[in-house]
């Protein structure tokens, strides 16, 4: 039992070091649109955390959503943001980054493993209401991102592709609230530059 935990122990700060990297992906869709200072991986998996946090629906298992949320994109502190753009196959991408989750939490104890790796796949096979309302979420907060991006640049309209992407892709109730409130003040936005003297 003692050496167990011993074992599991030491495997910790390699975990964290690895995981720390995430800091320092940046979110490939906006290094592929020339955005300055793009987010990093780790900034995007925190504010869809927090979003998981301050659901009002009580209908799903909140503390599972945020789980998902800081589990969804780990396994890219190996394999990097594969973005549409990469050409990799769904399958390929998927494989890569099994192995990387695998890599991941063997520096942790069994339990741990498990536990993290069921999330993972929870997520990435969307099982679960609770994984569906998260991927809402990873879109949602792309786009919210995208508008923010459009507002530091002053270049509003300039994201139109991600808000295109995510078409028809939302669901529940409380996000199409918030992508219809994220729209109506982009489209402001967007209708005061073509039409200045309006």
């Amino acid at each position: 039992r003692w050496m167990a935990t011993g074992a599991s122990g030491r495997g910790l700060l390699p975990f964290l070091r690895l995981l720390g990297q995430l800091k320092r992906v940046p979110r490939t869709g906006w290094v592929y649109r020339n955005v300055a200072k793009p987010e990093s991986v780790s900034d995007h998996m925190y504010r869809m955390a927090v979003m998981a946090l301050v659901t009002e629906d009580k209908s799903l298992n909140k503390d599972r959503c945020i789980r998902l949320a800081l589990v969804h994109d780990m396994a890219e502190c190996i394999v990097g943001d594969i973005a549409p753009a990469d050409n990799i196959s769904k399958e390929e991408k998927h494989r890569r980054e099994e192995a990387a989750m695998q890599q991941l939490t063997q520096l942790l104890s069994e339990d741990l493993r498990k536990e993290i790796c069921e999330l993972w796949e929870e997520y990435e096979n969307q099982s679960t209401a609770e994984a569906k309302f998260v991927k809402q979420l990873d879109q949602c907060e792309m786009i919210l991102q995208a508008f923010e991006y459009e507002e530091l640049e002053n270049t509003p309209g300039r994201l139109q592709d991600f808000y295109d992407s995510t078409a028809g892709k939302f669901v529940h109730t409380e996000l199409l609230q918030l992508v219809s409130l994220i729209n109506t003040e982009r489209n402001k936005k967007i209708a005061a530059t073509s039409h200045p003297h309006s």
